[in-house]
């Protein structure tokens, strides 16, 4: 069988089979077995429910996994609602960065009224301040998603 183009530019044809042999090794040692799904390691989910009270307290929750962890760690989340709505910030909470999985909920209070059960679009964000004279913010997992709001 020829060789690809590619591994053509090398002048000797030992070099062009191991730059072959190479390039396959790493092609299938990266690829998964047949059935087996790829799950990151760092992740963050927002439950597809959120509450809102009749005096405007905010809840939203979510399960999360991070790794590391040299300062203080957060997962954080806000919350949208409406084509237009302003993005407004639900709380957060401590993450504890050991490599399980672990439960969070935020919760926050908005005006009475601003928001409605129905859909709305949330986000959590584990974040890690780190950084010797100036904390600066790390990103471990981001997820954004719809969720409904419902009277609770």
């Amino acid at each position: 069988m020829p060789l690809p183009q590619a591994f053509s530019q090398f002048p000797f044809p030992r070099v062009r089979g191991a730059a072959a042999a190479g390039a396959a090794l790493l092609l299938f040692s990266a690829a998964p077995s047949a059935g087996a799904t790829i799950e990151p390691f760092e992740t963050v989910t927002v439950d597809p429910t959120g509450y809102v009270a009749s005096d405007g307290t905010l809840t939203l929750s979510g399960t999360y996994r991070c790794l590391g962890g040299n300062g203080p760690v957060f997962v954080s989340s806000s919350l949208q609602q409406g084509r237009n709505g302003v993005r407004k910030g639900v709380g957060g909470t401590s993450a504890v960065c050991d490599g399980a999985d672990h439960t969070w909920t935020n919760t926050d209070k908005a005006e009475p009224g601003r928001y409605l059960p129905g859909p709305a679009r949330a986000e959590a964000t584990i974040t890690e301040l780190s950084g010797r004279d100036l904390p600066l913010p790390g990103f471990h997992a981001v997820r954004q998603q719809d969720i409904t709001l419902v009277e609770g």
